[in-house]
């Protein structure tokens, strides 16, 4: 029987739970497609759902991972846009941290020569929510957009499209992040008590991807709820007016952007999922963290 590996847990817990495990090799359904895996992103919602509700023994085996890049390997019934060996990229529901996953074919875009595996596989949930948020600002040109952890996924992501649509970003994160993201056009701010008063330009819109309740000084510095979107306070939003923007699921594909990238923070290999998790939920990184399946493919 030809057989794939899979990063599985069977009890909700923390990250010893996952386990990489030997399994019959995934076959496409209607409109699906086999991804032959090389490399697959950690997101915060993959850890929040291994670790909810611990101790509980989950509904079979579970997989993890959302975002992937790699090569179609196998075409389910009826697709017709893809070829075999195509690279490509993009989201599924769960289960890309595989060495051979299966994705909607309307979910996945062509990887540019221009990216890695590893980059291309950073990209989708962030692009998709940046791309989302600032469409729902209404951001235009000449605008002064502040993001919240602005070094994270989306903030960066956000931060790349404002500016090559004209908008200055301001943002808030770390001091060690500051020189990387003058370098992308970023004027940065430290976070902490002070804010406001660091803050000593008119905000025209506020993006909030931190959720460390920095919502009623956004609301204050836009002057207006409506200016103001965040992904991660849901609680704060409904308290001050202010828009929750949330996915809600896999979405259609994203292709790239020209000048888009997303920095890698760090790269495990597929058997040590348990540690990408773990980095993962330490946060204080830039970008992404990733795993990458070379070891683990047939050679």
């Amino acid at each position: 029987m030809v057989t794939a590996q899979a990063v599985r847990y069977r009890t909700h817990g923390g990250a010893e739970v996952l386990e990489l495990e030997e399994i019959p090799m995934p076959r496409p359904g209607p409109g699906e497609v086999r991804v032959a895996v090389r490399a697959a992103a950690v997101n915060p919602l993959d850890w929040k759902i291994r670790g909810s509700d611990p101790g509980t023994e989950t509904d079979g085996p579970q997989g993890t991972g959302i975002e992937l890049a790699g090569t179609i390997d196998a075409l389910g019934p009826g697709v017709t846009e893809w070829r075999l060996g195509r690279p490509v990229f993009g989201q599924v529901a769960t289960g890309a941290a595989a060495t051979h996953a299966i994705a909607e074919a309307s979910a996945l875009a062509p990887k540019p020569d221009t990216l890695s595996y590893e980059e291309a596989a950073a990209l989708p949930v962030a692009l998709g929510t940046a791309r989302r948020a600032l469409r729902d600002l209404g951001l235009r040109s000449g605008h002064t957009l502040l993001i919240h952890a602005v070094a994270g996924g989306v903030g960066l992501a956000a931060a790349q499209l404002a500016i090559a649509r004209g908008a200055r970003v301001v943002g808030t994160a770390s001091e060690r992040h500051h020189d990387f993201l003058r370098g992308l056009g970023v004027h940065p701010v430290p976070y902490g008590d002070g804010l406001e008063e660091r803050i000593d330009e008119p905000i025209d819109r506020v993006l909030d991807a931190s959720g460390r309740g920095e919502l009623e000084l956004s609301v204050k510095l836009a002057g207006d709820p409506d200016k103001v979107i965040t992904i991660a306070d849901p609680a704060g939003a409904g308290r001050l007016g202010v828009r929750f923007s949330s996915g809600g699921g896999v979405r259609a594909a994203v292709p790239a952007e020209d000048g888009v990238r997303m920095p890698i923070a760090e790269v495990f290999p597929l058997e040590r999922a348990a540690d990408a998790h773990r980095r993962s939920e330490e946060g204080h990184f830039r970008g992404k963290i990733l795993m990458n399946t070379e070891a683990s493919l047939p050679h």
